[in-house]
């Protein structure tokens, strides 16, 4: 029978050509749009994660409270001990201590004074360490766009597009002004080692990173950090060993009772309690993640109703011009069930072969864009979300089936719609038709 219908197919193309058009058409937006969203939101956690929270984090409860501050005088202290706390119970991700900090930088001239200064937002990490894992989490060799990596201390590096805009260049002297912890003026000079170009415009705007130790030293915080960053090993986010990991730290952690009610200590004990959020629970990134997600499964919807009206709109013109072949196929003591699921099992071919020829034609784009990519830095300009200025798609596994689902669907359910006319065949009136 599958033989007899797919012969029937490939002869008269009219039956078959406009349906499979339709579904190549919606399995190849839905295969491209797919792999566009999975490339957006993975580029998203991966920035997110390498330029700032990591995939868990660790602060003081008091930090957490006003991070948007950078309150480095909430700062984990004794960092060392916990790093190695860290170290011992999770071995099996990457544990590194940064602090953040907003400052100014000033850059002289040939006598000494200012010539011209830019608000900054700086970031310390431990770029001269032999064994740290920073330069490979920021892709500092890759963004290196100009001179060279910080190799001792009192080097930093500034973004390329700040050097630019106030036209300094690697081997400059910069001072950079800052509060420490005690909200006095600190200030240091600093010898400009290279400057580096992420994608990321909320990096790339104005950033300057400098080795933590120098830092520490700027802000009067010698054995503390802000913020101590957790990654797994092949640098890919699992939310579920994210919050098992957080989950078990934070219970060796508990919070202690707060202050009673009249006391005059500004901070408890409480408040200095280490605690560990996954990347999911910061700055609402759950809240994005859930709203992609959600988007997708609204456009997949609205992409399986608008292919089913037009599925069932063309099954109705078939059936209109097939009137004829029904009622002798009836006449001929074929039941109208049979012919019913007939018409269901040529619809499933037709949106089988659809829905292969759309899924590999959008897999072919999606794969082109993957190594390509689309440069949208020009738009990102002032954007302050921690996502790259080229967007790329991301082939998954899931996307060389999420075709199927609209694809195969909405060609059955239109055929289903549309072939309940045969039902109305009036047998009686058969002989009549055929001898006319």
């Amino acid at each position: 029978m599958i033989r007899f219908l797919l012969r029937g197919l490939l002869r008269d193309r009219s039956r078959s050509r406009f349906p499979m058009i339709v579904v190549f058409i919606g399995v190849f937006l839905s295969v491209c749009l797919y792999a566009w969203t999975q490339g957006v939101v993975q580029d998203m956690i991966h920035a997110s994660a390498s330029f700032g929270g990591g995939h868990v984090k660790v602060t003081t409860r008091a930090y957490a409270k006003e991070a948007d501050q950078l309150p480095n005088d909430l700062a984990l202290f004794q960092a060392p001990d916990l790093l190695a706390e860290l170290r011992q119970d999770h071995p099996e991700m990457t544990w590194t201590p940064r602090t953040r900090f907003g400052g100014l930088l000033d850059i002289p001239d040939a006598q000494g004074e200012t010539r011209v200064q830019s608000p900054v937002a700086g970031l310390a990490v431990d770029l001269l360490g032999k064994s740290s894992p920073e330069p490979g989490i920021l892709n500092l060799k890759s963004a290196l766009a100009q001179g060279r990596l910080p190799a001792q201390p009192g080097e930093i590096l500034v973004s390329d597009d700040l050097a630019r805009r106030l036209k300094v260049e690697p081997g400059d002297v910069a001072t950079v002004f800052a509060s420490d912890i005690y909200g006095s003026l600190a200030s240091a000079n600093f010898k400009i080692a290279g400057t580096v170009r992420f994608g990321v415009g909320a990096m790339d705007r104005g950033a300057v990173i400098a080795d933590i130790s120098d830092i520490q030293s700027l802000l009067d915080l010698p054995d503390a950090t802000g913020e101590v960053l957790g990654f797994s090993r092949d640098m890919v986010y699992s939310d579920a060993h994210a919050s098992r990991v957080a989950s078990e730290f934070n219970a060796k952690h508990p919070a202690t009772a707060p202050a009673a009610e009249g006391s005059k200590s500004r901070k408890t004990r409480y408040d200095f309690t280490p605690e560990m959020t996954t990347l999911r629970n910061q700055s609402g990134l759950g809240q994005m993640f859930d709203l992609v997600a959600s988007s997708m499964g609204i456009i997949t919807v609205i992409f399986l109703l608008a292919m089913s009206i037009v599925l069932w709109n063309a099954g109705l013109m078939g059936s209109l011009r097939r009137w004829g072949e029904f009622g002798l196929r009836l006449a001929i003591g074929e039941g109208q069930g049979h012919v019913y699921r007939t018409l269901l099992l040529e619809a499933l071919m037709v949106g089988l072969v659809g829905s292969i020829a759309g899924t590999l034609v959008g897999l072919g784009i999606a794969f082109w864009f993957e190594k390509v990519g689309l440069n949208i830095a020009g738009l990102m300009r002032n954007s302050s979300m921690m996502i790259s200025g080229v967007l790329r798609t991301r082939v998954t596994p899931s996307c060389f089936y999420v075709g199927f689902i609209p694809g195969l669907f909405a060609t059955i359910l239109g055929a289903a719609i549309s072939g309940l006319t045969m039902f109305r065949r009036d047998t009686a009136k058969l002989v009549k038709e055929l001898s006319e």
